[in-house]
This record gives C-alpha cells, sequence and structure tokens, in this order.
C-alpha cells in the first residue's frame, strides 16, 4: 500500500506543480491581449480549465497522500518533514492566490504588469526544488 500511495503521491505532485508552472506563464500572455478579444476569451477558458480540472483535484490527492505517507513511514516527528510540510502549504497558499488571479482576469479587472507574473512564475520552482532537495537529502 505504501508504495501505492507513494506512485499517486508522486504522479499528483507533477500534475500539481505542472500548473502551478504553467498558470502564471498563461496570465504572462493574457496581459497582452486585449480585453473582451478572442484571445483574452481564449485565455479566461484555459485558465479556468486549468485551475479546476487539474490543478485542484491534484493539490487535493497531494494533501491526502502525503499525510497518509507520512504516517505510515513515521516523518512527522522528522525536522526535514516539518520544514517540507511547510513549504507545501506555501505552494498551496500560492495555488489559492493564483485561483484568486483567475477570477480576476476572468473579470477583465488585472491591473499587474506582465513583469509580475514573470517573477510570480519563479515562486514555485524555487518552493519545488527546497521541498525535492528535503525529501531526497533528508538532511536534518
Amino acid at each position: 500500500m505504501y508504495l501505492w500511495l507513494k506512485a499517486l503521491h508522486i504522479i499528483a505532485v507533477i500534475a500539481w506543480m505542472a500548473g502551478l508552472l504553467y498558470l502564471p506563464r498563461l496570465f504572462v500572455y493574457h496581459t497582452s491581449a486585449a480585453v473582451g478579444s478572442p484571445m483574452s476569451e481564449t485565455f479566461k477558458v484555459m485558465e479556468r480549465r486549468l485551475l479546476r480540472a487539474i490543478m485542484n483535484p491534484a493539490m487535493v490527492v497531494v494533501f491526502v497522500t502525503g499525510p497518509l505517507i507520512a504516517y505510515i513511514a513515521d516523518y512527522w516527528s522528522d525536522p526535514w518533514f516539518q520544514i517540507k510540510f511547510v513549504l507545501a502549504l506555501g505552494l498551496a497558499a500560492i495555488h489559492g492566490y493564483l485561483g484568486r488571479l483567475v477570477r480576476i482576469f476572468a473579470n477583465d479587472q488585472n491591473t499587474r504588469p506582465t513583469v509580475f507574473f514573470r517573477v510570480l512564475n519563479e515562486i514555485p520552482t524555487v518552493l519545488m526544488i527546497l521541498i525535492v532537495l528535503l525529501v531526497v537529502l533528508k538532511p536534518f
């Protein structure tokens, strides 16, 4: 059972990270589309579907399987795991913020420049790198 949970967790993490990395990139392109244009409307559909059909379910699976794996493997008291869990909560916070941005774009209310979304796109990458290093190296 442990290996099946681990495999499911890794699959869900990959799907979730793909969305966390792709959605801000869609925002970069969406900012250059004229409000009400066919391109803007297409971006709205892409953003909404990415969030609802891929990112939300993947995040739920991550936060169901991850704690189960930690319980089975008795990782809860390990400092590396505690830091990893906090970083994963950081990814969840970014996910929530991206969901808010999807609604802002859907209502044609974005006021942020392209550069904001380019920088935002890097935050999940940094968190992901730190999480992978903690899981693989278990330094603490």
